[in-house]
């Protein structure tokens, strides 16, 4: 099923409220407690939930439980999913030191680059050579990769490891790339977004 992007964000976003909820005690929510967890409408989560076939009780709302083990099923969260990082700067190697990931189920198994003083195969997360991916990406399976390279190695990377079976790509490179048939590049610019926040801090402070 293919959805609206903006819906599965929304989804992630309910997911995390719960389990917010859910620390606190609680062990059946309403949309609108949803709603008000993540700034939207008690209407837009009913309709979300419709889309993928979860319905609750007008009276009794949601089992908390039952609707965690829905949404991490939509969301790919009811098994590990390894990730592998291409790249091993600044980005990609604090990405690679980032524990948090495990705790939503993601595991970055290994980091890729070019630049021989970077390889480390005895990392916690192993750093091998680039020509070593599409082997490790095959016989591992894996399916989702981080790109974080400069932008003048990107598109040779992706197509790379997309070659080799990667369907899913986080571009933290600052540049759209074209994604080839089959998989989906999600583009993620930290100068533009830096760029957006500063302009609206600017636009909310001379409108005071």
């Amino acid at each position: 099923m293919i959805t609206n992007k903006n819906c599965i964000i929304r989804l992630s976003r309910y997911k995390n409220a719960l389990y917010r909820l859910q620390a606190l005690g609680f062990v059946k929510v309403f949309s609108d407690n949803l709603a008000d967890s993540v700034g939207g409408t008690a209407s837009q989560v009913r309709k979300d939930f419709s889309i993928f076939g979860i319905s609750g009780n007008k009276k009794g709302g949601y089992q908390i439980d039952s609707l965690l083990e829905k949404l991490n099923s939509i969301l790919g969260k009811d098994q590990l999913q390894k990730v592998l990082v291409v790249g091993a700067g600044h980005i990609g190697s604090a990405l690679m030191r980032y524990r948090g990931f495990e705790k939503e189920g993601i595991k970055i198994v290994a980091g890729f680059d070019i630049d021989p003083a970077k390889i480390n195969r005895s990392n916690p997360v192993p750093i091998l050579p680039l020509d070593e991916a599409k082997a490790f990406i095959k016989s591992n399976q894996i399916r989702i990769a981080i790109l974080a390279v400069p932008d003048i190695a990107a598109q040779s990377a992706l197509d790379l490891i997309c070659a080799a079976g990667i369907k899913g790509v986080l571009n933290f490179a600052p540049l759209r790339l074209k994604a080839p048939d089959g998989s989906i590049v999600n583009n993620v610019n930290l100068e533009i977004e830096l760029e957006n926040l500063i302009y609206f801090v600017n636009v909310a402070e001379k409108t005071k």
